[in-house]
């Protein structure tokens, strides 16, 4: 059961995501005296608390779209919609001008040590900005001051380079880790701590120190340092060993709800766990914070890929691949020997839902696209509703620090077989899994993943591969693997066009005709297509076809596959940045330039 106990932030937050008009909306100059505001520990938290909005939620990372999952409607990046017509920054520099104006006046408190705790949290929230910008724009302006409205040249300034931003958060991480608290007083798992800011710098830089490496951006001179690929992943692997030499964090291996599935249960807890969470975000029906992932999951039908299944190893370690017949084995027999937390992923024969009344069948009609429906952060039936979640997301979990740990030391070429007992191996002996072996992965690296992701090369691919797997299927709807696609310069997998498979495929029938989902000697679904519907006692009728309920990569057996006919393909030269908003660029008379091969109509 939730505490009813709530802090300032928490209230706050509530007020924020219910979109509440108060003095959190409003902006500063208009609802403080900058000569005696900020003046006590009251209004530095009451200052600071707004920052916390800029956190994304399971509303917005758990339903991201990406190569192995995706919705019943394609987002802008598969469609290849993106438009400096309609891209806009209309609101996303408010928090930015409240960041910079409370680190201006923050001085007003004369006792330092409560100063500080405050002052890390504002610089958190700038790097977490300004690498979010660095992410989908590239290049893009820094500001650490207030712009006044007659300052043009600041508000004309042209764009930063991606080096000189990044440099610049990491610079505030370093200021956050040294001002912020271990932790605070009370409701520590959702304030800020040291940890939680090494963890930030341990994400921002690996995904600069990968994107620099895979997209060859040139180094870049600052001061006296090289700002290079191998300058950023050590600064990930840094951050990411100091939170392990913490020794504050582990694995939840709890069995709370009887399930005998710590991974499952873990996104499913109404409290967070405090062992694994390093920040989380806290939901509750008693103030109205609640989200709405279980909801969205079953309405807007997310599903993900069978190529996503291939990811996952069996029980004893070997590949699927290695299976006989693997690539025509039927839903009911794809989860038989393989890692645990495919079905605690994926809704697996045999599964009971929360409620622990009736057992669901895939029917690749309710619930999702594939056949590969998620239950992942899935709980009862009370979080059905539309906003009726309450389970508490985690913003940063130790299993994702290891992991950059890992690929930051294999990406430099000094990850050793210690490192990999003290990272993989831990993430894996949770549910039973063998360890990985470093010299085999090398020797033979695993075939399908080398084609599935064509620009891991080299002497050290096997392992960074097997790392890919490992983050593929312990991180899946976290909020990740868009940007980890984006950074690996894999983002054609996110357009079905441009995809391997030339669409999303899910589950495979050998024929029409009616099948056994779940094994229990019972047929669950028909499929069938012509002009008359046949006679079947299935729960569930399928009509085969282009335009009908599910439609086969070979027209009466085959993949389900979706999307099939979606033509836009992936351009590599322009996709992996957002265009720069036309209005900005007419703003500041063409001092912001465009991104490659976005056409704005402007001749700047």
């Amino acid at each position: 059961m939730k505490t009813k106990h709530i802090t300032g932030i928490i209230a706050a937050s509530a007020l924020l995501l219910c979109s509440c008009e108060d003095f959190l909306t409003k902006e500063p100059e208009t609802a403080l005296a900058p000569g005696t505001f900020y003046s006590s520990e009251a209004e530095l938290e009451l200052g600071t608390n707004r920052f916390y909005a800029l956190l994304s939620g399971p509303d917005d990372d758990g339903v991201l779209a990406s190569d192995i999952q995706f919705t019943r409607t394609l987002n802008s990046v598969q469609q290849g919609t993106r438009s400096p017509n309609t891209e806009s920054w209309s609101s996303a520099w408010t928090y930015l001008r409240y960041i910079n104006y409370y680190l201006e006046h923050s001085s007003n408190c004369k006792d330092e040590a409560i100063r500080n705790r405050y002052d890390g949290v504002a610089y958190f929230f700038r790097a977490l900005f300004y690498y979010e910008k660095v992410r989908k724009y590239g290049d893009i302006p820094y500001y650490d001051y207030v712009i006044s409205d007659t300052d043009w040249t600041s508000l004309r300034k042209p764009r930063d380079s991606r080096g000189y931003v990044m440099q610049k958060v990491m610079e505030d991480l370093d200021r956050a880790i040294e001002m912020l608290p271990d932790a605070w007083p009370s409701d520590a798992l959702y304030r800020l701590s040291k940890n939680a800011a090494r963890a930030l710098k341990s994400r921002a830089a690996l995904f600069e120190g990968t994107f620099r490496k895979y997209h060859t951006i040139p180094d870049e001179s600052y001061e006296d340092k090289t700002l290079s690929a191998e300058y950023f992943l050590q600064l990930a692997a840094d951050a990411a060993q100091e939170v392990m030499q913490s020794k504050k964090y582990s694995l939840y291996k709890g069995d709370a709800y009887k399930l005998g599935a710590p991974y499952r249960e873990f996104f499913i807890l109404e409290d967070a766990d405090a062992k694994e969470t390093i920040l989380s975000m806290r939901f509750n029906a008693e103030i109205l914070v609640r989200h709405g992932i279980q909801f969205t999951y079953r309405n807007n039908r997310h599903s993900l890929t069978r190529a996503f299944t291939y990811h996952y190893l069996m029980a004893d370690g070997s590949k699927i691949q290695d299976q006989p017949g693997y690539e025509t084995m039927p839903y009911s027999e794809q989860f038989k020997n393989r890692d645990p937390r495919m079905a605690q992923t994926i809704m697996a024969p045999g599964y009971y839902d929360l409620n622990g009344l009736d057992e669901v069948i895939e029917d690749i009609k309710t619930y999702d696209l594939t056949g590969y429906r998620i239950i992942k952060f899935v709980s009862d039936d009370t979080h059905n509703g539309a906003t009726t979640s309450t389970t508490d997301w985690s913003v940063f979990r130790y299993p994702e620090i290891l992991l950059n740990y890992a690929e930051a030391k294999a990406e430099l070429g000094t990850l050793t077989d210690d490192d990999v007992k003290q990272t993989i191996d831990v993430i894996r002996e949770r549910v039973g899994m063998k360890g990985l072996d470093m010299e085999a992965a090398n020797t033979a690296p695993d075939a399908f993943l080398a084609s599935y992701y064509p620009h891991c090369t080299g002497t050290n691919q096997g392992v960074l591969l097997e790392i890919r797997r490992e983050r593929t299927v312990e991180l899946v709807s976290e909020g990740q693997r868009q940007w980890d696609m984006f950074r690996w310069k894999e983002g054609a997998q996110l357009a079905p066009a441009s995809n391997t498979t030339g669409g999303f495929l899910g589950c495979y029938f050998p024929s029409l005709g009616e099948f056994d989902m779940n094994g229990d000697g019972k047929n669950d679904i028909c499929l069938w297509s012509g002009d008359k519907k046949p006679a079947s006692e299935c729960d569930t009728m399928l009509e085969v076809g282009a335009g009908k309920d599910i439609e086969l990569t070979e027209g009466d057996k085959g993949y389900v596959i979706c999307f099939k006919d979606q033509t836009y393909k992936w351009d590599e030269g322009r996709d992996y940045l957002w265009p720069i908003p036309v209005a900005q660029r007419q703003i500041t008379q063409g001092a912001l330039s465009q991104n490659p091969g976005y056409n704005d109509g402007l001749t700047y």
